[in-house]
């Protein structure tokens, strides 16, 4: 009987690993990804790149393939996923909403469990963040968050790339991130901290990112300034962040932060606190608002790398998900 017992408990504890082991990855939120994991992805990130530029192929996710669903529109997030999949030697899908059954009233959670079945990940891009958790939830394959109005972790993962290229690595960095407290800027404060850059966020009253995001970067050891004055956040700045201050969704509120934000345009006179800093932004820009011509297309502008970044960030992390 003795035995019987033994013998069933290493049964249950192989079931156990095994069960563990099978479960996927995903790709949620920037801290999803452990400090090592984050600078493991952004070095290979890194030598992709440098591939890339000496012409030496990396086609090691030949025979896979990426699902991608998009309820919002996109550039940078489409053509950088699907050219990073082909150039790996894989292949991607994309699934527009209204193209496939979603669209239609198919539960998320039975698409989820359907796509697992035919492709090797998935890449969501979708409005609110309880629905890639569903997804997640349901699916045996990696999930990808691609974009939701809480992250943008993909975006979080270029920005640290680009920011590793201009200074050289991430110690003594300063960035400050001016404007509205979305998506990217939460997703980036949490990146930020995780590489111990010092961050001070500057946002109109009532505009601030979630306390909790705040709460979460300091748990991983960063501490946030948080202001309502961009002038003290960009003074002394090694990167300047912006982003739209009207997201997708949000239009009919466009009076009113137009009013709200008066002042935290990344202009050359904000910039004339900061005459050595890199600006970032992570596009579409809406120059004339958040952004001006000026600064845009400044020497100070690192913009267009930062976009190109994503192609080589998320072939590094469909990489680490999917070798």
């Amino acid at each position: 009987m003795g035995d019987t017992d033994a013998n069933t408990d290493a049964d249950s504890k192989i079931s156990d690993s095994q069960t563990d082991a099978s479960q996927p990855r995903h790709f949620l939120e920037i801290d999803d990804l452990s400090h090592e994991e984050l600078l493991t992805v952004l070095v290979r990130a890194a030598e992709f790149k440098r591939a890339q530029q000496e012409g030496t192929a990396h086609e090691a996710l030949s025979g896979q393939t990426l699902g991608m669903i998009f309820q919002k529109p996109s550039t940078r997030t489409r053509v950088s996923f699907e050219t990073g999949m082909t150039q790996l030697g894989g292949h991607a899908v994309f699934l527009g909403e209204d193209d496939i059954q979603l669209g239609r009233g198919e539960p998320l959670k039975d698409t989820s469990r359907t796509l697992s079945r035919y492709v090797d990940a998935v890449m969501a891009r979708v409005f609110r963040h309880e629905n890639i958790e569903v997804l997640a939830e349901h699916s045996s394959v990696p999930i990808i968050n691609g974009l939701t109005d809480d992250a943008h972790p993909c975006q979080t993962l270029a920005d640290l790339l680009t920011i590793r290229e201009e200074m050289g690595g991430f110690e003594n960095v300063s960035v400050a991130w001016v404007g509205d407290g979305n998506n990217v800027g939460q997703s980036f404060v949490i990146g930020a901290a995780m590489t111990d850059m010092d961050v001070t966020v500057a946002t109109p009253p009532g505009y601030s990112m979630d306390d909790a995001v705040i709460d979460r970067a300091r748990e991983l050891g960063g501490d946030p300034t948080v202001t309502h004055d961009p002038v003290e956040a960009v003074t002394d700045a090694d990167i300047i962040y912006t982003d739209v201050w009207i997201s997708m969704g949000q239009e009919d509120e466009r009076d009113v932060r137009m009013d709200a934000f008066e002042g935290f345009q990344v202009c050359s006179d904000l910039l004339a606190h900061a005459p050595d800093a890199s600006v970032m932004h992570c596009l579409p820009a809406h120059r004339g608002e958040e952004i001006t011509d000026e600064a845009i297309e400044s020497d100070q502008s690192i913009v267009f790398d930062q976009a190109e970044n994503r192609l080589h960030a998320q072939k590094a992390l469909l990489h680490w998900l999917l070798e």
